[in-house]
């Protein structure tokens, strides 16, 4: 954090030559664990935020449109998700989220880093809602690509919840096409991931579009799609890659008939007209997505500002 004579202000700081500053009410935790340094903040416009690396990550104004657009869309697209992988999801909202389908019977969560876990689970219950807490879910604290690399179950859905590939941060390897194909290994039938794609602002297109042609280096079925994230000061970018199903194949009033039978409780963000909105991609993203490839691999990988 930075400060005058008068006010407090996180500035997180989007690129070398942009920033977004949030006027702080209090800093309710600060920390280092090995990985990444952890902040949660009580901030004037969007409540509590929890903050890696001097990145927002969540805030509690508007988590539920990102928790919302990263798990539903992808629920959906399986006919019935039983056994689920997260991958990050260290304030617990993506397992709330995903608790809400009456199918679900196992959820593994694998986060590598366990005091942001403990971090939020003592300062975020507005996130978790007791979570952590359900028997159907199981937490690990362990490295995620290690632990797909040597489990053979095969998982419904995936849902990867981490942070973007910055530099000697604990994500970049979640992202390249060697882990894009332990993924679609360890799917079942049907199986459907979703993830964060990074900005879907003009200056800085890169991550999205690097993750989605290497997405579509190894999925048959890659569809982006884009919210609009507050607190984060830029629009926002998902991916859904799928081996069977194509959720741009369905309606708005199949996606709001399947909301009904299939998710327990009134979402706040998403139903059948977000969805068609969402994945109707504006021109300029349409277009970013035919420009020269640029494949993500493990000796290859992708670093965002920091």
């Amino acid at each position: 954090m930075s400060s005058d004579k008068s006010y407090k202000w996180f500035v997180d700081h989007l690129s070398p030559h942009e920033t977004h500053g949030h006027g702080i009410d209090a800093l309710v935790f600060s920390g280092k664990s090995d990985f990444q340094e952890i902040e949660i903040l009580d901030s004037k416009s969007y409540g509590r935020c929890l903050v890696l690396d001097g990145k927002m990550q969540s805030s509690e104004i508007d988590e539920y449109i990102y928790h919302e657009a990263l798990v539903h869309p992808a629920m959906l697209n399986h006919p019935n998700p039983k056994n689920i992988f997260v991958v990050g999801g260290g304030e617990g909202a993506t397992v709330r989220e995903i608790l809400r389908h009456p199918s679900v019977e196992h959820v593994l969560m694998v986060d590598i880093d366990q005091k942001v876990v403990e971090a939020c689970k003592e300062h975020l219950p507005q996130w978790h809602m007791g979570a952590f807490d359900d028997p159907r879910v199981e937490l690990k604290f362990l490295d995620a690509r290690k632990y797909l690399e040597e489990t053979k179950t095969k998982y419904d859905v995936i849902i990867i919840d981490i942070s973007e590939p910055v530099e000697e941060g604990p994500a970049y390897l979640l992202y390249t096409k060697e882990f894009y194909h332990l993924l679609i290994d360890r799917l079942s039938e049907a199986g459907t991931i979703s993830l964060q794609a990074g900005t879907t602002a003009p200056p800085y297109l890169i991550n999205f579009r690097a993750v989605c042609q290497t997405l579509l280096n190894v999925f048959p079925i890659v569809s982006p799609y884009q919210v609009s994230m507050p607190s984060f000061g830029l629009p926002w970018a998902f991916a859904l890659a799928s081996k069977l199903t194509d959720p741009t194949s369905f309606s708005p009033d199949e996606i709001d008939r399947h909301i009904a039978e299939r998710i327990e409780g009134e979402l706040k963000f998403y139903d059948g007209i977000t969805h068609l909105g969402q994945f109707s991609l504006p021109k300029y993203l349409r277009r970013e997505l035919q420009k020269k490839k640029r494949i993500i691999e493990d000796n290859q990988p992708l670093y965002l500002y920091v």
